[in-house]
């Protein structure tokens, strides 16, 4: 086994070979590598693979070799994570994207369709295509040099040709319809990229054009063979640390007009995937409300055994994100007592929070 493993590691989602013999091989490491669940499912609910699209919130590393500002592998992002290695996770540890994995048993990392040793066994059972700086709005992407949502949907059509050659069309058919499919954009739009349309669009048509492109990208994916998409919706992005800071006054509250924003988006988001599921009636497109949840983490952080949620841990706490959180900035000593790891992004311990009970409260509309 350990041979095979070093014979598949040179390959990245969109670029290994597609023999069909290692079809067996792939199907044995598929059953025999799955970890334990920690989360129980629906009956007849199974599973096989998780594909994750959007922004930094659940990007694995798909950044790091990108000429873009928005990266984080390099310390001290990741210094709760395993061997303490910044891995373009923007966060101290693990990100949404490996708790949702590690929750549903299928593996404790989920790993960048970008990154340079990824295992063919690995694409079995999915991986990340998520780009920090990414979001609904075209221009964000431009702006953050990043990934745009479109060229996400790009790696994902050349890793389905890639999966068929693998396992063969009826098993890579098996796995696009059951698995799980990861939608988390609109942060970067709302808080940075709607400063810049703030003349031409207002809140309500600027959320229409979110809306909109989000609509498009969904649909391509429904059309190519995604069935269980859960989307998250847009968190309270007027209660980060870094809105609090040029948006929240003297006393650092949280800024209205992003959550104002993010709450129209929502509200239309949700009725947009109403639409969707008509459209396909095959498919669940199934609203992922975080915005609720994370809000009471921020305002009641300390029910939640923190000491301090407006501001992150990284430097000051308050601007510094991505390349402005660096070696140079100090830490907090007890990442534990903080919601957010810098201004923009939770800790590894909020996510965990959050997740576990989010899968458990929304899975059985996969049925």
């Amino acid at each position: 086994m350990v041979h095979l493993t070093k014979l598949l590691s040179s390959s990245s989602c969109s670029r290994f070979p597609p023999s069909h013999v290692l079809r067996f091989t792939l199907l044995l490491l598929f059953v025999c590598c799955k970890t334990k669940a920690l989360l129980k499912l629906p009956p007849n609910v199974s599973v096989p693979a998780v594909f994750v699209f959007g922004d930094s919130v659940v990007d694995t590393g798909n950044n790091n070799n990108r000429t873009t500002f928005a990266r984080s592998n390099f310390p001290p992002y990741g210094r709760d994570f395993e061997g303490g290695i910044p891995t373009g996770r923007f966060s101290n540890g693990k990100v949404p994207s490996d708790f949702i994995v590690e929750e549903l048993g299928i593996k404790e990392f989920l790993p960048a369709c970008l990154k340079s040793n990824l295992q063919s066994s690995d694409l079995v059972t999915g991986v990340c295509f998520a780009s920090g700086g990414s979001g609904y709005d075209p221009l964000t992407s431009i702006l953050e040099s990043s990934m745009p949502i479109t060229g996400q949907l790009s790696l994902f059509k050349e890793y389905i040709r890639k999966l068929k050659g693998l396992v063969g069309e009826d098993r890579a058919n098996f796995i696009l319809a059951n698995s799980l499919f990861i939608v988390v954009a609109g942060s970067s739009d709302i808080s940075n990229t709607y400063r810049a349309r703030s003349l031409l669009y207002g809140l309500p048509a600027y959320s229409d054009l979110l809306v909109n492109s989000a609509s498009n990208f969904l649909t391509e994916i429904n059309e190519l063979g995604a069935r269980r998409i859960a989307v998250f919706s847009a968190p309270p992005i007027g209660c980060l640390p870094f809105q609090r800071t040029v948006g929240g006054g003297i006393a650092k509250r949280c800024a209205e007009r992003p959550n104002n924003l993010a709450q129209l988006f929502n509200s239309k988001l949700s009725k947009e995937l109403d639409s969707l599921n008509r459209n396909f009636p095959h498919s669940r497109n199934v609203f992922i409300d975080v915005y609720s949840p994370l809000l009471d983490i921020i305002v009641n952080y300390q029910k939640y055994g923190y000491k301090v949620g407006d501001t992150g841990c990284c430097g000051t706490g308050r601007i510094e994100v991505a390349i402005l959180c660096n070696r140079f900035d100090s830490t907090c000593p007890n990442v534990q007592d903080y919601v957010f790891w810098d201004s923009f992004h939770p800790t590894e311990s909020v996510y965990k929070k959050l997740i576990a009970p989010i899968l458990q409260k929304y899975l059985y509309h996969f049925k």
